[in-house]
């Protein structure tokens, strides 16, 4: 017999899935993590652009449309030792340690798959940061969500089609070039317990602010959200990638 408090050995599968392709899984242990650091009182931002170009780290530079003064800076690396290594040293140092940090705007993320992607690299790696980086795509929206725990309780059947109902406007969105989505995994991550960030990139602002709207009408905000926020809208002025 058993013993009551004895575990079964049963070895953990954390590593993320994509579509099979041609009877084969796809299986992967890469991860984009993605970090949004947001400041106020800048004066000088080319210097903070030399810098930023000058440490070597993949990164995004934006302005901030809400705030004269503010800027926002995504990071992105596979390695989250870079968040109190080199990233830290570096927003410790000049011009950095003499702007106002404002930590209620900050959001950190991992990429994750679904199980349905076709190319799984390309959606854990490549997508992600193509869109970040892409120089013709300079506005963006960065926002966590959190669910409620009526949507965890839902089968698996009836949770697919209410994200499809949303996934359905993203791609058309996307389609035209519009907008682009970036889906970050939060949990444990975000101060706030909140289970997501998103990323809308694109050309244009309007076309973002009418996706956030288009999405309030689906099952899964008007439902199953249970925050929405705080957005961080701003135009990139600079961003590179060494790879």
């Amino acid at each position: 017999m058993q013993h009551p408090h004895s575990e079964v050995s049963e070895k953990l599968d954390i590593l993320e899935h994509g579509a099979p392709i041609n009877g084969k899984p796809q299986t992967s242990n890469r991860r984009l993590y993605m970090q949004l650091q947001v400041f106020t009182g800048v004066t000088d931002i080319d210097g903070i652009t030399k810098e930023l170009e000058q440490s070597n780290l993949d990164a995004a530079l934006y302005l901030d449309a809400n705030d004269p003064h503010g800027i926002g800076i995504v990071f992105l690396t596979e390695a989250p030792n870079l968040f109190v290594t080199d990233i830290r040293s570096l927003l410790n140092s000049e011009p950095f340690d003499l702007l106002d940090h404002r930590p209620e705007l900050t959001m950190l993320g991992r990429t994750y798959a679904t199980g349905y992607e076709p190319d799984l690299e390309h959606a854990l790696i490549g997508r992600p940061k193509g869109n970040v980086l892409n120089p013709d795509l300079n506005w963006a929206i960065y926002y966590p969500l959190r669910r409620n725990g009526a949507f965890a309780r839902l089968d698996h059947k009836e949770q697919r089609q209410i994200l499809m109902e949303h996934a359905s406007i993203g791609r058309a969105y996307g389609r035209e070039n519009y907008a682009h989505d970036i889906r970050l995994a939060s949990y444990g991550l975000d101060v706030n317990d909140n289970d997501f960030v998103i990323g809308l990139i694109g050309k244009e602002l309007y076309p973002l602010s009418r996706v956030v709207q288009d999405m309030r009408k689906t099952q899964q905000t008007a439902l199953y959200v249970e925050s929405l926020g705080p957005f961080f809208i701003g135009k990139k002025i600079w961003g590179k990638s060494e790879k």
